[in-house]
């Protein structure tokens, strides 16, 4: 069943995220005008996630500039954290990425009138990762 996914913020799963996201038009278009870095976060959970799994993606202006598993330490302008459990439901996207925040399900530390104003672009981010064959830590 999990045959050929790959592991939800892995290297390979961040490479193939990052091919996607820079081959696609759309997103391009929406984020032209972005300018910013972040930390994708998974939060411990104490169970299936022991310590925070980390991911730097760099974007601009509608490109992924680089995208590695974060260094302990490793900072951005923006960090996006939730559960293992709410990650699932943005990639399946059961929830958006700005619901995700106003429903409190994902943390933000960074510019919230920033994030706002590129909401497209956000959009975009979680529809681009649904084209990564993707599985999780606890499947």
């Amino acid at each position: 069943m999990n045959e050929g996914k790959l592991l939800f913020l892995s290297e390979e799963w961040l490479e193939r995220y990052m091919e996607l996201l820079n081959s696609n038009q759309q997103y391009e278009e929406v984020a032209k005008d972005w300018e910013g870095d972040f930390i994708f976060q998974i939060d411990s959970d104490g169970k299936t996630v022991i310590e925070p799994i980390r991911a730097y993606v760099d974007l601009w202006h509608g490109k992924c500039r680089a995208i590695h598993p974060a260094a302990p330490g490793e900072s951005a302008e923006f960090v996006y954290s939730g559960t293992l459990e709410n990650w699932k439901k943005l990639l399946s996207q059961e929830i958006g990425p700005i619901k995700g925040l106003f429903s409190r399900r994902f943390k933000i530390k960074g510019s919230m009138v920033k994030v706002l104003r590129h909401i497209s672009a956000a959009q975009e981010l979680v529809a681009t990762s649904t084209g990564v064959p993707t599985r999780f830590l606890d499947e």
